[in-house]
């Protein structure tokens, strides 16, 4: 029996591997048969894949305003430095340190008894002045008579002409002293020239103080309105005028505070700009006249002006997520055709407008920019158009 099942076995495998190697027999481990191919499906050709979609953005004129973010330094709108000029010992401050104070307030009061004095000796100098001259005209206009009849000579009626006229000089000096007395008492009162709010004061009561010290008394600033004083690059300057056309100045300008940017509510207006480029920073300076009504900007504070610099009124923008930027510098767009296909249009950008830039030159109005979809297109790819949310992508 046993003869009878190892014959049996060694058949089978005899057999099996006839069938394999003559390829006849594919064994479920064994892959498929060496010696013959794998039999393959039919290649079907090469189709291309659907349009992509895109969103595109027409080209069209409109009019842009061109700005310029500019740090400056606020500056009080009028500023006086009080300052004594007369001589002597200050009796009294009149004013509350850190108060607002109207034009022509008194503010401190020198002592003024000397000037006083002097101011009362000049009025006396004036009535003996004035007396000599009354004493020489009755004179003059008798001797005017006599010299006609022979009864005094010549000579005595042209001195006494001549005392009268000497009278009548040092009444003149003498009415000039009295004034440059008066004047000296009167400014033993110091008084404010401007309203505003002043500061504190330099000198207490019963301090010397001298004509037109270089120390100021205190400092009064009119915070009403208030400057602001920026400086711009010569060369960003011209480079925005070269590439301009038709272009109209805008002197509007909005202003932000603090290191946050906070708005400011009220607008400036740009009273000038100098017509000097500072030499040594190539600077020129522009200065900004704000209201300050409710006294928020102080003398001294960094903000930021932005400046409303030039106007055109048909310029070509595009949204700037449309522009691609080369690594060898070159700015450019994918621009749809009338058959709706794509091509590489190398453009030059001007300068940024919000969220758009300002084209110089490579578009024109008409023109459809791709937008949305830059990832999925190549040159010359047919494309599907999709409007262009402006709204809803900003």
């Amino acid at each position: 029996m046993k003869g009878f099942l190892l014959g049996f076995i060694t058949a089978v495998l005899i057999g099996g591997g006839y069938l394999y190697f003559s390829g006849q027999l594919a064994l479920p481990w064994a892959g498929e048969p060496k010696d013959q191919a794998p039999a393959s499906a039919p290649q079907a050709p090469a189709q291309a894949g659907p349009p992509v979609e895109v969103a595109v953005y027409t080209v069209k004129p409109q009019e842009v305003i061109f700005t310029k973010d500019l740090a400056g330094r606020t500056s009080a709108y009028q500023v006086a430095e009080i300052r004594p000029q007369v001589t002597g010992i200050i009796l009294k401050r009149m004013f509350t340190q850190g108060s607002l104070v109207t034009k022509g307030q008194q503010l401190y009061q020198i002592d003024p008894s000397t000037y006083k004095a002097e101011y009362e000796s000049a009025a006396a100098r004036l009535v003996r002045a004035q007396a000599d001259v009354k004493a020489v005209e009755p004179k003059l206009a008798r001797y005017s008579r006599l010299v006609k009849m022979g009864g005094v000579s010549r000579q005595v009626y042209d001195d006494t002409e001549a005392a009268l006229a000497q009278s009548r000089a040092d009444v003149a000096v003498a009415q000039a002293n009295l004034v440059a007395a008066k004047i000296n008492l009167d400014y033993t009162k110091v008084f404010s020239p401007i309203s505003g709010r002043i500061g504190k004061s330099s000198v207490t009561e019963g301090a010397l103080v001298t004509a037109n010290q270089e120390t100021a008394l205190a400092l009064v600033q009119n915070l009403d309105q208030i400057y602001v004083d920026v400086n711009q690059s010569s060369e960003e300057l011209m480079a925005l005028k070269k590439g301009l056309n038709n272009s109209e100045h805008n002197s509007m300008v909005s202003l932000f505070m603090g290191k946050e940017g906070i708005p400011y509510d009220l607008q400036g207006k740009l009273l000038f700009s100098d017509a000097t480029v500072d030499q040594g920073t190539g600077m020129v300076q522009l200065r900004i006249l704000f209201p300050n009504p409710e006294k928020e900007l102080l003398p001294g504070l960094f903000v930021r002006a932005r400046v409303a610099q030039f106007r055109q009124d048909k310029a070509i923008v595009v949204p700037q997520q449309a522009v691609i930027r080369s690594a060898d510098g070159s700015v450019s767009v994918w621009v749809v055709d009338k058959d709706n296909i794509v091509k590489s249009q190398n453009i030059t950008v001007l300068q940024a407008v919000k969220d758009q830039w300002v084209v110089s030159s490579g578009l024109a109005p008409g023109d459809r920019v791709v937008v949305e979809g830059l990832q999925k297109i190549s040159d010359q790819a047919k494309v599907t158009i999709v409007k262009f949310n402006a709204s809803a992508n900003s």
